[in-house]
């Protein structure tokens, strides 16, 4: 895809959802601590569902030192309604002694520390690294990204890593944080995983899928 066309499919996006990268409904809301601890629990769950464990998480563990001595049964129930809770809570406290032991309490303002923290992949550095840090140093790919990217014409592969590759090469630096925020809007709201909403689409002018569809429809 050419780059003035990546160009007019973002201006088109960021019309149709104004709001999508400021929301306050997003788990990239709070401090650095939170937005990483949120996003490592947010895996093979709703932002949702997330949110509504918030409040309660951290009221009873603040900061690192206190999530880093907590107790699994307790810190299970609390998120036992996101699913996969035993992991999950090893994951957050984990994570939590990391950053005692290696950055002083902190969260690192880099990518390569964060990644050495237990739970942290690409997706959740980049998101805590923009959102929380204002460092645009990568693009967050979740489900909605990956579909998008792949049923626009951004990217060729299912390979998270090669496909923020290609949006980074689409896309100047500037655009990287925000451009996570309305691909997730427009996942959700038009391009859906199993009935998109192509005729309301606005930037089906520019999508492979709905051209492919086109093709189909049309030798029929």
């Amino acid at each position: 895809m050419k780059n003035k066309d990546a160009a007019t499919i973002y201006s088109l996006l960021v019309q149709r959802y104004p709001d999508a990268r400021n929301s306050p409904a997003m788990l990239s809301k709070g401090s650095a601590f939170e937005v990483l601890i949120l996003t490592i629990l947010s895996a093979q769950t709703t932002d949702r569902a997330v949110l509504r464990v918030k409040e309660p998480l951290f009221s009873k563990y603040p900061d690192p030192s206190a999530l880093a001595a907590a107790d699994n049964e307790e810190l299970e129930k609390i998120i036992h309604s996101l699913g996969y809770f035993h992991a999950k809570a090893q994951h957050i406290i984990a994570a939590s002694r990391a950053l005692l032991s290696e950055f002083g309490g902190n969260v690192p303002e880099s990518m390569e520390e964060l990644l050495k923290i237990p739970g942290v992949g690409r997706k959740t550095a980049n998101i805590v690294l923009y959102h929380a840090l204002g460092r645009n140093e990568g693009i967050a790919v979740d489900t909605h990204v990956r579909r998008l990217a792949q049923r626009i014409g951004f990217s060729d592969t299912d390979n998270v890593t090669v496909i923020e590759q290609d949006l980074m090469a689409a896309f100047p630096r500037e655009q990287w944080g925000d451009l996570t925020d309305v691909l997730i809007a427009h996942g959700r709201e038009c391009c859906d995983a199993k009935k998109p909403k192509c005729e309301v689409c606005p930037i089906s002018g520019y999508c492979r899928y709905f051209r492919t569809l086109k093709k189909v429809h049309g030798s029929r």
